[in-house]
This record gives structure tokens, sequence and C-alpha cells, in this order.
């Protein structure tokens, strides 16, 4: 399969759930820290940084074949909140659904059979990367781009955001996805040498906190 794969999945209409989720921009929107297009930037940044760089170095590592069981305690390991290791279950759960139904492999059907109630959801990405063709670097840039793209999204719905200005943020963090990529790909590259500790842990304690704060809420337009 060719790079035509990839424009499949990271398309925004790929029923693998995502929609439903804006990335902790709801929390960071009701707390404030989140007003306009400045603040979604700074927003996306950190967590391109953090949230994103773990996410696209276990997806690299999961395209470029490591062990996908041990990848997921690696995720565990980095997502101190209950709430965000519940939604990176409920994600992965879904993804496989239209992973398998996509790019059937036996890979994805031995990952289902391990975790019935999901994987981490840049496991399964990268999983499926690897069962699409694809390759680490196209499962990393997959990984960081839905890191940002959810909350550009979901601001634009929570705050009336011209949608003309979210997708210039995106445009301007496009050179730091870059280099986020090649981080998280090089990483991804040491696994068989070092073991899944050669993976990036970056942390972003507002965002596992504000996860918490948002799961107590008796109402809420996102899941996440």
């Amino acid at each position: 399969m060719g790079r035509a794969a990839l424009l499949v999945l990271a398309d925004g209409r790929f029923p693998a759930g995502g929609h439903a989720h804006s990335g902790g921009a709801e929390e960071a929107v009701k707390a404030g820290r989140i007003t306009g297009a400045a603040s979604l930037e700074a927003f996306c940044r950190g967590r391109l940084h953090t949230a994103g760089l773990v996410a696209a170095a276990l997806a690299a590592a999961a395209a470029a074949g490591a062990d996908p069981v041990e990848l997921d305690a690696a995720a565990d390991a980095r997502t101190p909140s209950p709430a965000l290791r519940l939604t990176a279950r409920k994600l992965g759960r879904q993804l496989m659904r239209a992973a398998r139904a996509t790019w059937p492999s036996p890979e994805l059907d031995a990952l289902a059979r391990e975790f019935p109630k999901g994987s981490h959801q840049p496991v399964v990405l990268g999983l499926t990367a690897r069962s699409a063709g694809l390759g680490p670097e196209d499962a990393a840039y997959c990984a960081a781009y839905e890191s940002v793209s959810g909350p550009a999204t979901a601001v634009v719905r929570l705050l009336g955001l011209d949608p003309f200005q979210a997708t210039a943020v995106l445009a301007r963090l496009a050179p730091e996805l870059d280099r986020v990529v090649d981080r998280a790909v090089s990483a991804a590259a040491s696994i068989p040498s070092t073991g899944a500790d050669a993976l990036p842990s970056a942390s972003a304690p507002l965002l596992e906190i504000g996860a918490e704060a948002h799961a107590a809420w008796p109402v809420r337009l996102f899941a996440s």
C-alpha cells in the first residue's frame, strides 16, 4: 500500500471516535486558559511537546514492530490520570474496530484479543499504520497531528472561534510538529537495544488534573 493510506487514517472523518473528544480543551476553556486563537496556540504547543510526543513515539514504535503489550504497559506508566487512561483505551477500542474493518491483519486481531476493553490508542494507531503498509514516521505524524487538531477543532465549537484562525494555528505549529516526529521516530528506533524505557515520558500535569476535573462534570459537550 502507498502513502494514500495515511490520508485515510489521518482523515478526521475516519470513524475512530476522536470527534467526541477535545483533548483537554473543554476543561481549559471553562478554566479560562483558552480564550482565543493565541491561547489555543499556546495550549496546542504544550500538548504537542508532551502528550503528543509520547503518543507519537508509542505509535512509531508499534508501527516499527515493537511488542504492543510492552508498549501498552509503557503507555499506562506515562498516563497518571485514571480518566485519561480510560479515555485512551476507549479510543483504542473504537480505532481497533475501524482498523480491523479497513485493514484486517493478524496483528490487530491478536491485540484485540489481548485487550478486549481496548489498548491505548497510540499503540493501536501504530499497529493500524503497520497493517496499512505505513511506517513509523507515518504513524508518528498521525499521532502528533491528532494531538493538536482535536483541540483546535473542539475550540471552534466551544468558543465559536473562526475556523480559519484555528487552521492557521495548526499551520504555525507545523515546523514544531516535524521536530516532534523526528524525536519520536528516533526514540522508537532505539527500543531494540534499550527497551521501552527509551520512549519519551514528557509530562503535562495540568492536562492530567484537568482530565480528572472534566470527568466529574455532570454535563459536558465532549467525552474528554
